[in-house]
């Protein structure tokens, strides 16, 4: 295992957001972390996605806040740097919500995004 390690956080997040990944890794003994990425969908052509890292990958950037390992593969840090994450729980929605300062467009309905 040997990714890189970045001093100054190209990433953030928010307390809440943090204290959700810590609730989800205490769910799973084999994740060391969770890798912040993103897939092709939408009408946008992106969309966010967060997995579970069991064993991380020399492609891969690692930011720690706040004690928490946040992947990223090298090929998509571009798109994700300066990107802040929380987490929502309202009566209309409940999950990670993103603000990313690359974003050129979202969708209507914020599944996706383009940059």
């Amino acid at each position: 295992m040997t990714e890189s390690i970045i001093k100054e956080a190209p990433i953030t997040a928010t307390p809440a957001a943090i204290d959700h990944i810590r609730g989800l890794l205490a769910k799973n003994e084999k994740a060391v972390g969770l890798r912040l990425g993103t897939s092709t969908l939408g009408c946008n052509g992106l969309s966010y996605k967060v997995d579970y890292v069991e064993d991380s990958s020399t492609d891969d950037e690692m930011v720690e806040i706040d004690g928490v390992q946040i992947f990223i593969d090298r090929k998509e840090f571009l798109y994700l740097m300066g990107t802040n994450i929380d987490w929502e729980d309202s009566m209309f929605s409940t999950g990670f919500a993103f603000t990313n300062p690359n974003e050129a467009g979202r969708c209507g309905c914020g599944e996706s995004f383009t940059v």
